[in-house]
């Protein structure tokens, strides 16, 4: 099922919007926070969960009056700072609450902002509830697509990422038969123009460095490899209903042009602004319509010129790999994100070098035997086991 069919309801949503925010103390949630509280006349911020940061969970809880509190990780069950949350607050410890929190009947939308594999039964059980689904949560789409994609109603799955934010407001009120292509922008991370030789001596400090965004440390290392832009081609082939090669990566160094939809006519409409997740988030939760911005505005008189290259899929193998995920579908790009999880955190420990992430995934996936995407413990199974043989195959690495 596409996200944008042309019976895509237009009418505003409940006001106010009472939302859960899974992962507020990370990047995306932050940001997601601050939309609400510039927005405090039509967002409520009721739910909200942590993994393990329960100062943080605690402080937004008593901002916004939370109704419902999550942690995660059961180790931090008993922290003494959760007795400070605000009278009438339930809390709940767990995965299995977690992924509770979205299916409350007091929450309208949820916003997944976790990161990783974690996120995929939260994104689930609220698209299955009926709620609206404002993800940063890529796994969800990248690994369960296949079991998600079904549930989402026109209009109730709406992506953060700043890429398919832009291709779906380049879609409103246009039709999938008349795309010709999806052209899927990247900065080319701290790496740009490097070879291979180059790119075998840097650190993580380095890929930590990223010229445009800031992001979290897993998905900052992978945009530095290019993971996170074939990703991102896996998520705009599910969310689009577009061909794997249909979606072409372009390398657009300032960031502002963050997607654009080439459609039959050679025609091509492209979202601009300001590397600012701020926006994209604002508009997950407004649509279809538009609130005042949270960002300062571009003066686009003042900008430096904009320019386009292409993305070296010899240098950076990630990219081709996760393409070719695509292609094979079933249960590959599941294997293909668990094991570059434990790659992308080998070398942020420094536990592996940087091109040493491309051979331990291309190790993984090509001993992985292809299935067809059944159920969500088929994926998790699939998933443990491919981290287990990166893990060997890490292993191998570094003897």
């Amino acid at each position: 099922m596409s996200i944008f069919e042309d019976t895509a309801p237009r009418s505003p949503r409940p006001r106010p919007l009472r939302v859960a925010v899974l992962g507020c103390s990370g990047s995306i949630g932050t940001q997601t926070l601050d939309v609400c509280r510039q927005h405090a006349d039509k967002v409520r911020v009721v739910a909200l969960s942590v993994y393990g940061s329960t100062d943080a969970l605690v402080s937004a809880a008593r901002e916004f009056g939370a109704r419902h509190a999550c942690v995660a990780d059961t180790a931090h069950a008993a922290d003494p700072i959760l007795s400070e949350l605000p009278d009438g607050c339930e809390l709940t410890v767990g995965d299995d609450a977690l992924a509770d929190l979205a299916e409350l009947p007091d929450v309208d939308c949820v916003v997944n902002a976790l990161v990783g594999a974690a996120g995929i039964k939260a994104g689930y059980r609220a698209l299955a509830a009926g709620k609206v689904l404002a993800y940063a949560n890529k796994e969800s789409i990248i690994v369960a697509g296949d079991l998600l994609m079904p549930l989402a109603r026109p209009g109730m799955l709406i992506p953060v990422d700043s890429e398919h934010s832009a291709i779906f407001q380049s879609l409103v009120e246009e039709r999938a038969r008349d795309i010709h292509r999806l052209w899927l922008t990247c900065s080319g991370g701290p790496f740009y123009g490097r070879s291979r030789s180059e790119l075998a001596h840097v650190t993580a400090a380095d890929a930590l460095a990223h010229p445009t965004w800031l992001m979290g440390a897993k998905i900052t290392i992978d945009s530095a490899t290019l993971m996170n832009k074939g990703f991102e081609v896996l998520e705009a082939h599910h969310l689009f209903e577009v061909d794997v090669d249909d979606v072409r990566v372009l390398v657009q160094r300032q960031s502002r042009i963050h997607s654009m939809v080439e459609f039959v006519d050679g025609s091509s409409i492209a979202q601009l602004g300001p590397s600012d997740m701020r926006i994209p988030i604002q508009y997950a939760l407004s649509y279809p319509e538009r609130w005042e911005t949270p960002s300062p505005r571009m003066d686009w008189c003042a900008e430096p010129p904009l320019t386009f290259g292409e993305a070296d899929e010899e240098s950076f193998g990630c990219l081709a790999l996760a393409r070719e995920a695509g292609r094979v579908g079933g249960t590959m790009p599941c294997v293909l994100n668990a094991a570059n999880e434990v790659a992308n955190e080998a070398f942020r420990r420094d536990a592996c070098g940087f091109l040493d992430i491309e051979r331990i995934v291309r190790t993984v996936v090509e001993a992985h035997d292809v299935q067809r995407v059944e159920s969500l413990g088929q994926l998790d199974q699939i998933d443990r086991k491919a981290r287990e043989d990166a893990r060997a195959a890490l292993a191998e690495v570094m003897q």
